[in-house]
């Protein structure tokens, strides 16, 4: 058993999650926001690792939930650079106000 207890995981999944879900309400950056998406996913990355390990039956199934949360992420990142590319060039900014209509 690790010495860590299973509150400091949880504290620090709550950290990033408010850190992530304030960067993406308050932030008009599209690639900010992006980020801020992603630092809770990797919240909730660790609270799934956290309960596997310290849950009521221990296992992998929360490192395996974990690793198709991240291959999801990572589609998403894909997903998300590239439509925030093509409307870069379209648009010639990031900010997401100015954003707000497919086509013009």
């Amino acid at each position: 058993m690790s010495s860590i207890p299973l509150s400091v995981f949880l504290v620090l999944a709550l950290i990033l999650f408010c850190i992530g879900l304030y960067g993406a309400l308050t932030k008009r950056n599209t690639v900010i926001v992006l980020i801020s998406i992603e630092l809770m996913l990797n919240a909730v990355n660790i609270n799934l690792v956290a309960f596997s390990k310290y849950g009521i039956n221990p296992g992998i199934t929360g490192q395996v939930f974990t690793l198709f949360t991240i291959a999801v992420a990572a589609a998403e990142a894909a997903v998300g650079l590239a439509i925030l590319i093509a409307l870069y060039r379209n648009r010639q900014t990031v900010n997401i106000d100015e954003m707000d209509r497919l086509k013009r």
